[in-house]
C-alpha cells in the first residue's frame, strides 16, 4: 500500500501574529517566512522538517485545548532527541510545564508553553511500546 498521507502542519491563530513569529524563532530555534501581503495572511515558521503556520484570530483570544476541553496538547512533535531539546529550551528561557518523563500512554516527552499559551509536546512511544 502506498503512503497517502504525507506530513501534517500545526496551524495556530495568534493574536499578534509578528509577536509569536518573533519567540519561535528566538526561543525556539525556527525560521520564519511571511506572507503578510497574502489574501490570507500568514507566517510559516520552519524548524528541521515540521513546520507551524501563524494565523491572525481578528483580535480573538487565543484558547488552548485544555481551558477549552480539560486537558489536551496544542500540538505534539515527534522526537528521539527530547533530553537535547529540552535542554535547548531551558537555556532559551522557554516555559516548560513538564519535564522530560514516560508518561502512563507509553511515551517519553516533556511539554512547552508558547507565548499563546499553547502546550506543545515534544515526545515518542518509549523503547519497545508500538
Amino acid at each position: 500500500m502506498k503512503n497517502l498521507l504525507l506530513a501534517s502542519h500545526c496551524i495556530f491563530p495568534t493574536s499578534d501574529i509578528i509577536k509569536t513569529a518573533e519567540f519561535y524563532e528566538q526561543k525556539m530555534g525556527f525560521k520564519a517566512v511571511t506572507y503578510l501581503n497574502a489574501t490570507e495572511p500568514h507566517i510559516c515558521l520552519y524548524r528541521d522538517i515540521t513546520e507551524i503556520i501563524l494565523t491572525k484570530t481578528n483580535g480573538r483570544k487565543v484558547i488552548p485545548n485544555r481551558d477549552l476541553y480539560g486537558y489536551g496538547y496544542d500540538a505534539y512533535f515527534i522526537t528521539k532527541n527530547q533530553e537535547e531539546l529540552q535542554k535547548e529550551f531551558i537555556n532559551s528561557n522557554v516555559k516548560i510545564v513538564r519535564l522530560l518523563n514516560n508518561t502512563d500512554y507509553n511515551n517519553k516527552e516533556f511539554v512547552v508553553e508558547d507565548i499563546d499559551g499553547r502546550w506543545i509536546a515534544f515526545g515518542i512511544k518509549a523503547e519497545g511500546n508500538g
